[in-house]
């Protein structure tokens, strides 16, 4: 039996759920990035999103649905811990986090300024998520996954429902991609509500995970990534946002490091917008030309929780780019 699909009211339901307690973000443009892409690019800024990220919509849309009463624990490497903590803290349920022990200090800050209790362990998806089970049997706690959950997907793909209210003639939707979890969100709503409009996932050269396992047919598997990009580091992608991929994503397109900072200095310098490098992966793929976008493309910027200790040296690590 394949993996459950999420659907398009399971996705509305979540709309409705979500509009009291998220921003609907802005689609913001710059004609220089226009002209150097050749096409009219809107960026979708969950960077402005409430925790930083696109990820307390898939949190909230979940912790909701959890036990009532019971408190929650979830693994992350710091946007959707944060997501978490704060849908956690408006639903009046605890939370704890478990998140890598390399962490950006300034999201392991943040997740205890919501108010969850932080654990630290290892470095991978895999060893966190096995702390996390293990805590969540010792204390009564309900997991909420980072991106493989019915609810989670559902929550992200309100993302799209946006773009497309505001855009129902795009061509083209680019989304940055770790687990997977907002790309098989985009993903299904985009193709139920406009199957024309192509889907691309980007992925960085050495955390390509999801573009190895579509290629191959089956997930896979692949050591720690060693990127700039924390937030897209798991080593593999989970069942259901695999399947998700395989029947709605057109594409999978890779992004180096160094364009991945070429395009957050882009973002920073010339458009005064503040994006971790995970968030500037789907800039970095229409600026250094991975595919033919169309006429009209939406790149989703998917959070702004950059360290401040490491900005600048992200800043100088960019090359002359196309900035």
């Amino acid at each position: 039996m394949g993996a459950a699909m999420v659907t398009l009211p399971q996705i509305r339901d979540a709309e409705a759920a979500l509009k009291p307690v998220v921003h609907q973000t802005p689609l913001i443009r710059s004609r220089t990035l226009d002209r150097i892409v050749g096409a009219q690019v809107l960026l979708k800024a969950e960077n402005f999103q409430r925790a930083g990220s696109f990820k307390i919509r898939g949190a909230y849309n979940r912790i909701r649905q959890a036990l009532p009463g019971a408190g929650v624990i979830t693994y992350s490497s710091g946007n959707h811990g944060q997501g978490v903590a704060l849908a956690a803290r408006i639903l009046g349920r605890s939370a704890v986090v478990v998140m890598p022990e390399d962490a950006p200090q300034a999201k392991v800050e943040a997740t205890r300024g919501y108010g969850a209790e932080v654990v630290t362990c290892g470095r991978t998806s895999v060893e966190r998520e096995a702390r996390a089970r293990a805590l969540a049997a010792e204390r009564g706690l309900e997991v909420i996954p980072p991106f493989d959950d019915v609810g989670i997907i559902a929550g992200q793909a309100t993302v799209a429902l946006e773009v497309l209210s505001e855009l129902p003639d795009l061509d083209t939707i680019l989304v940055p991609v770790g687990g997977g979890g907002l790309l098989a969100g985009i993903a299904s709503a985009v193709k139920s509500l406009r199957p024309k409009t192509r889907v691309i996932g980007v992925e960085p050269e050495t955390a390509n995970a999801m573009a190895l396992s579509l290629q191959a047919g089956r997930i896979v598997e692949i050591p720690y990534p060693d990127t700039v990009a924390d937030g897209l580091k798991p080593v593999r992608p989970g069942e259901l946002t695999f399947e998700a991929a395989r029947k709605n994503v057109d594409g999978i397109v890779l992004v180096s490091d160094q364009e991945i900072l070429d395009a957050l200095r882009f973002l920073v310098l010339r458009m005064k917008v503040l994006v971790e490098p995970s968030g500037a992966a789907a800039v970095a793929a229409l600026l250094h030309k991975k595919l033919e976008p169309g006429k009209r493309a939406v790149a989703v910027l998917s959070g702004g929780n950059v360290d401040p200790a490491r900005l600048a040296g992200f800043l100088g690590a960019a090359g002359d780019g196309r900035s």
